[in-house]
């Protein structure tokens, strides 16, 4: 059954026809209600949007089936991230689709400000020739400050460098080679405040961004500073900004964003050194075009092949990586669901080695699908998505370590358990490039593929186990499809796997684990694999 995909947005016709080329359902519905919305995505796979539509926890939890939510641009500001990726829903946008158009738009309030061109503007049409009153100040030797370089801000800085500006910039995931690369001064705020003629603002707005530009800040700056923010409403505090126009600490301010929009209302309307725009940053035809079809791209891939491209809350697969990484993801599930099941206490360490051509590959989301299915045993709120939060939020380190070289196989994942109480260790590999295989557990070899229905025994290394293991299962009904047995060199010690065609009841597990040999068992049930 083709995966079904809700457009509840404005898109370019173009993005429909990339779904249903790729094999995707497609309902084009833009304008419904909130109520409407809710009403019918519990049918929907997946979910393309661009602003208007509100992405609240309670349409989450409505949108039992949805898997991806998709945001036909940069801002993600309408979508409940945290819920989402609680609910195991993957949240991608489209970084950079309107990134040149977004960076244009702020180097055209640059220029409207440092010329007053709307406002010569509006007096020309009104037939008045106020020469005299527009004095402007040239960009060409100016400082400009760019608060953020990443894809719109390195575009906005290379813009600057080539109208013969000065450009600093502040970003703490600014590299100094890739500031020399788009040349620019890496600074750090303070330096920039103090030093810039024009700051224009290309970050992100989070609890660390909203509200920086303030009433403090604002008097860091030169006295004559302009400021331009086509980021997000809420980054610059309007009351603190209208104060320092009014005192004349700051020249003249460009905005497209505010605090709340529509911005119908607001009391920067009408000041005579600020320029407005109705969020146009992205608003050309040439951007509208590029992320309706980016996000159809990315959601069909992901839909069809599991390709993660652009997600923002889990890590990327790429659609070349995506065929390699599947036998790998259902191996580190099968592992992960079993560390889970032989680990009894609350875990406090989870190591994960890679050796061998697995290292070719990123290994980021195997990660995340074995951590999931490990926890999975102890919390039913876990998944693909939200399992690194949830290990951080309980406490757990994670610790991954790589070698290109296996010892006795191709490749090999190797999971440690650290609980308060011990270790479990678990070792799997690939048979034949595609077969998920436990080929160690605690130290001991045992070569085995896992099944709906399975007991884990470890036992002392003395004659007589397996035979009264086989009577009891034979009595009982019990037809064993597979038995695989290791045993620890030099430690009296021995673990056997056995496959069995149906659950174990309590009555058998019971008289199984009161065995003399016996030291533990435990019953292990894994998901039939595709």
């Amino acid at each position: 059954m083709a995966p079904k995909v809700l457009i509840s947005d404005k898109l370019d016709p173009l993005a429909i026809e990339i779904f249903k080329t790729k094999g995707v359902e497609i309902d084009f519905k833009p304008g419904l209600s909130p109520e409407e919305q809710i009403k019918i995505i519990g049918e929907y796979d997946g979910l393309a949007i661009r602003s208007a539509t509100k992405v609240t926890a309670e349409m989450i939890e409505a949108g039992k089936n949805l898997k991806v939510i998709g945001r036909a641009g940069i801002g993600v500001d309408n979508v409940d991230i945290p819920a989402a990726t609680n609910a195991g829903m993957v949240v991608m946008n489209t970084p950079f689709g309107n990134a040149i158009t977004t960076a244009e738009h702020a180097i055209a309030m640059m220029f409207a400000l440092a010329r007053q061109i709307p406002q010569a503007n509006e007096s020309t049409h009104a037939g008045k020739w106020e020469k005299k009153k527009f004095m402007g100040v040239e960009l060409t030797a100016k400082t400009l400050g760019v608060i953020g370089c990443g894809n719109i801000g390195s575009i906005a800085a290379a813009r600057g460098v080539g109208l013969k500006m000065h450009v600093i910039a502040y970003d703490p995931f600014l590299t100094k080679e890739r500031a020399v690369e788009i040349g620019v001064e890496k600074v750090e705020l303070d330096d920039l405040l103090a030093r810039s003629d024009f700051i224009t603002i290309h970050v992100p707005k989070n609890e660390h961004t909203t509200g920086l530009i303030n009433k403090k800040t604002i008097a860091q700056m030169k006295d004559g500073v302009r400021i331009i923010n086509c980021a997000r409403g809420g980054i610059v505090v309007e009351a603190d900004l209208k104060e320092a126009l009014d005192s004349g600490k700051v020249a003249g301010a460009a905005l497209d964003v505010f605090e709340k929009e529509p911005a119908t209302e607001n009391i920067l309307f009408g000041h005579e050194n600020v320029v407005c725009t109705p969020h146009l940053g992205a608003s050309t035809t040439e951007a509208q075009v590029n992320v309706a079809l980016q996000v159809a791209e990315q959601m069909a891939d992901y839909l069809m092949n599991g390709a993660i491209t652009n997600a923002l809350n889990m890590p990327s697969i790429s659609a070349e990586d995506a065929p390699r990484l599947k036998p790998y993801l259902k191996l580190a599930e099968q592992m992960g669901s079993f560390a889970g099941q032989i680990t009894e206490h609350a875990i406090e360490k989870i190591e994960i080695e890679y050796e061998g051509t697995i290292t070719e590959v990123n290994t980021d989301p195997v990660t995340s699908v074995l951590i999931a299915n490990l926890l999975g045993r102890q919390t039913d709120s876990v998944n693909m998505v939200n399992a690194l939060q949830v290990a951080q939020a309980r406490g757990i380190e994670i610790k991954q370590s790589y070698s290109s070289a296996a010892k006795e196989w191709r490749s090999i994942i190797n999971v440690t358990v650290k609980t308060s109480e011990r270790e479990r260790n678990v070792t799997g590999t690939l048979f034949t490039g595609k077969e998920p295989r436990i080929v160690n557990i605690e130290g001991v070899p045992v070569e085995a593929a896992l099944s709906a229905h399975m007991l884990f025994v470890r036992n002392d290394d003395t004659p007589g186990l397996i035979g009264k293991l086989g009577s009891l299962l034979g009595d009982a009904g019990q037809n064993i499809a597979d038995f695989r047995l290791g045993r620890k060199e030099g430690a009296n010690e021995a673990v056997c796997l056995i496959s069995l065609d149906a659950a174990l009841p309590d009555s058998l597990f019971a008289q199984i684990s009161d065995l003399p040999q016996v030291k533990s068992a435990i019953r292990l049930s894994f998901p039939k694999q595709a």
